[in-house]
């Protein structure tokens, strides 16, 4: 209830009492109805303080009635301030506010007969809801379990099939014990009093809080706090749901963002990155008063966070500096208490909110005491102590003592903390959490391009890799996370994510650029820039011995680039920012490359030149391409060992037309991602000599209307994927011919009109997704022969369909499903 109940049942309440006293020794004529008031208010106050010290928050429908007993309490106090201004010879006038007063009497009685009785049914219904939303919840969770039981697959099949059941149950064990928006902070009473701090200053009508701040160290829980802050109902229900959160980042985009924040106070969230935001508009905007709020997460530099302000809305800064020329009110973070971060401790430690029996007390004080009141401090220290020996943790202990550097900043005295877990690791997973530096911050990186990247690199399969990034996981030094599809056989690698706290990505740069720079296993650059490091052109006379090279600027022409040797580089990343990209001369000098990540942050496609230098790679296993025009590739570029290649959000025509040759190009491809492709239209039947293809991923490619006839010749193939292709409207029967298919996902290909007649053919087949397929309503007879399938997911409309066949296909589960349409990508 907030900030409505602390007013009128404080000060408005109080200051009422004290002038109808005064009203009744004053005026004769007013006495009776001052005396009458007075009576009402003295029942009210009880109750309203009573609902007051609650704390339970309430739905916006039942705020706006507490606004109306407000705003009748707010005519009592100008009516009482009439009344002490009016002289007793006016007995016209006083008679006017002894009928008000009346009134005002009349009404709030009225309010206590109806409205207190149905709020009290409102709760007593809520308190019926919220006990049978428990039961389904555990009903739920046992429900998910058993159908989880067997094994659970991702990936291209065959050698790289990766069991992810253990890794989701754990995940979803954690979500139901600890909830699932447990925050670092949410022990003990910091993040409520910083909610309601916060609150204050932004509720507040007064123009000096139009743009107020939160500030702290980092891994102060900053952004936690300020999400939490936008979940709460009557933050919500004051700015009727229009929150947008951005995320800012050191190296932001900061076209994009200001078109994001001008299209949502417009009401056009899909204005155009290029859009000339008019003055006048800016200038006309500023004078009306519109209940919008916009998050600004991470903000580095006064320039950019002055560049984001608009008129018409509310402005939250998150950030570890104070911007005082702009923020004229600024919460700030506050670290944890002793008990708090013992709390926080021990749930990291031990999954437990106390110390667990048996526990060694002063020990564990005495590294809670080290970590500082640093909410992620304490959450990676714990996770890093978990089931170790009491030997483990005195030496952890010693070091963390030993990490204490005089006169140094937070940030740094954090690091410092961090690196303790890091040590403990075993050195392949330690190697594999210093390479998540070489991604740009804030920014969800695909499970697929890691483990790539760790397959290459470190000479493991895809099951350990994965079980490498479960661990990470567990110790909190990484976030899955996953979309609303995952966590069943054959998820994509494109539905999980990996995201990392900022401080620990400062931790694996500040450990991977220690060293001679020559020498570094790992040449990266932390943020977007012009041009190179000048550090590496004054060492550039020497060859780099970096295995893992990451490049982040701008528009890069051909004279931007300097003469760098790489003889031992196996993974390039290039990201930028641009419309044109002049790919490097060096890469020629990478004999040993075998995964190139080129990935484009700006507003548009951006034009590659210089792609003849991918003649030049003998080696090259994996490929990914994002947002940017793949240039035509002549016939001499054959990548003999390509194994992978992922195309997102690009511009496909040039390598996917009719013309080209794909099985010359990739003779020994096995998967091949299209995600998000607009100018996909039709797939070339050439890619049906691709014989060695295993997984065909096309996602969310809304122009693709046609399939080869010829698709069964993929003998191979034992994933194909479908999904969000609105405009397909038939599969062809050749699919029926993939005697190796395992698994068919046409999930939100809302145009389908039905399935092939020879479907039951497919006898490999053990699941299909054809969830909000909503033209489809009857199955094809043969369906029935489909012996090996397990598992079907659609609409309620066609599961009926399916449960007829249940009967001769005893191992068959029908999962129905709600519909979904999750279009979180388009904020990446």
């Amino acid at each position: 209830m907030g900030g409505v109940v602390d007013l009128f049942a404080g000060e408005i309440t109080t200051e009422l009492l004290k002038m109808l006293f005064n009203i009744a020794r004053k005026s004769c004529l007013c006495k009776s109805s001052a005396e009458q008031l007075s009576s009402t208010l003295e029942q009210l106050s009880p109750m309203v303080y009573e609902i007051k010290m609650a704390g339970v928050e309430l739905t916006p429908y039942r705020q706006t009635q507490l606004n109306n007993l407000y705003k009748t309490l707010e005519e009592g106090i100008d009516v009482t301030h009439k009344v002490l201004a009016s002289p007793r010879w006016n007995v016209y006038k006083n008679l006017q506010l002894s009928r008000k007063m009346d009134q005002i009497d009349k009404k709030i009685s009225s309010i206590l007969k109806t409205m207190v009785p149905m709020h009290v049914l409102a709760d007593v219904h809520h308190l019926r809801a919220d006990t049978a939303a428990r039961f389904d919840r555990l009903e739920g969770s046992a429900r998910r379990l058993e159908q989880r039981l067997g094994s659970m697959r991702m990936g291209g099949g065959g050698a790289e099939e990766w069991v992810i059941e253990e890794a989701m149950k754990r995940v979803e064990q954690e979500e139901e014990r600890w909830g699932a928006d447990s925050g670092f902070v949410s022990f003990g009473v910091g993040l409520e009093l910083g909610k309601k701090r916060v609150k204050e200053m932004v509720l507040s009508e007064r123009d000096e809080f139009r743009v107020v701040s939160i500030c702290g160290i980092g891994g102060s829980g900053k952004t936690t706090l300020a999400r939490e802050f936008c979940k709460d109902d009557l933050v919500r229900s004051y700015f009727c749901d229009r929150i947008l959160f951005l995320t800012v980042s050191q190296s932001p985009n900061v076209d994009h963002l200001r078109a994001k924040i001008w299209g949502y106070i417009m009401g056009n969230e899909n204005l155009d990155y290029n859009y000339m935001i008019p003055q006048y508009n800016l200038q006309y905007e500023g004078r009306i008063r519109t209940q919008t709020l916009v998050v600004l997460d991470d903000v580095w530099t006064l320039p950019v966070l002055e560049k984001l302000i608009f008129p018409g809305c509310k402005i939250l800064v998150v950030s570890r500096f104070k911007f005082p020329s702009v923020t004229k009110a600024t919460y700030e973070v506050e670290l944890l208490t002793e008990n708090e971060a013992l709390s926080l401790f021990c749930h990291s430690a031990f999954g437990e909110k106390s110390m667990p029996l048996g526990s060694d007390e002063n020990l564990v004080k005495q590294v809670v005491s080290e970590c500082k009141g640093l909410p992620l401090a304490l959450k990676v220290i714990g996770a890093s102590l978990r089931d170790q020996s009491e030997l483990f943790w005195l030496g952890a202990k010693s070091r963390l003592s030993r990490s204490e550097p005089v006169s140094e900043p937070h940030e740094n005295k954090l690091l410092e903390r961090m690196a303790v877990s890091v040590k403990f690791l075993t050195k392949k997973v330690r190697e594999c959490f210093l390479d998540l530096g070489a991604f740009p911050e804030d920014r969800k990186i695909p499970l697929e391009i890691l483990i790539n990247m760790w397959v290459e690199l470190h000479g493991i399969d895809g099951k350990e890799a994965f079980a490498i990034l479960l661990e990470l996981s567990d110790k909190n030094l990484l976030t899955l996370v996953k979309e609303e599809r995952t966590g069943d056989m054959y998820s994509s690698c494109f539905e999980i994510f990996v995201t990392q706290h900022d401080v620990l990505r400062d931790l694996a740069l500040h450990l991977s650029n220690q060293g001679l720079i020559n020498e570094r296993p790992r040449l990266l650059m932390p943020r977007r820039e012009k041009e190179l490091p000048k550090e590496w052109a004054r060492n550039s006379d020497q060859p780099f011995n970096a295995q893992i090279v990451s490049i982040h600027t701008g528009e890069m022409n051909e004279m931007d680039w300097f003469r760098l040797d790489f003889p031992k580089a196996e993974v390039l990343i290039l990201n930028f920012s641009s419309t044109e990209y002049f790919l490097p001369h060096f890469i020629d000098k990478m004999p040993r490359l075998t995964a190139l990540i080129v990935i484009n942050h700006g507003s548009s496609n951006a034009i590659l030149k210089n792609h003849s230098i991918f003649t030049n790679l003998p080696n090259l296993r994996s490929l990914w391409l994002e947002k940017v025009t793949i240039p035509p590739i002549s016939k001499a570029s054959i990548l003999k060992k390509l194994r992978k290649i992922s195309l997102v959000l690009c511009k496909v025509k040039n390598i996917l037309g009719q013309s080209v040759e794909l099985p010359q190009l990739f003779p020994c491809l096995s998967e091949l991602t299209i995600d998000h492709c607009d100018d996909l239209f039709e797939l070339p039947s050439t890619i049906c000599g691709m014989y060695s293809l295993e997984s065909l991923s096309i996602t969310n490619c809304h122009s693709l209307y046609r399939l080869p006839a010829d698709l069964g010749k993929l003998k191979s193939l034992q994933i194909l994927r479908l999904y969000a292709c609105p405009t397909l409207k038939m599969l062809s029967p050749g699919i029926c011919e993939l005697a190796r298919l395992k698994y068919l996902d046409i999930a939100q290909c809302v145009n389908l009109a039905c399935l092939p007649e020879s479907l039951g053919k497919l006898e490999s087949l053990e699941k299909i997704d054809m969830s909000e397929c909503s033209q489809i309503r009857n199955l094809p007879r043969s369906a029935s022969s489909l012996q090996s399938l397990r598992r079907v997911v659609c609409d309620e409309e066609v599961s009926w369909s399916w449960r007829d066949m249940e009967k001769a296909m005893p191992n068959l589960h029908i999962q129905v499903t709600e519909k979904c349409f999750d279009m979180d990508w388009i904020n990446e």
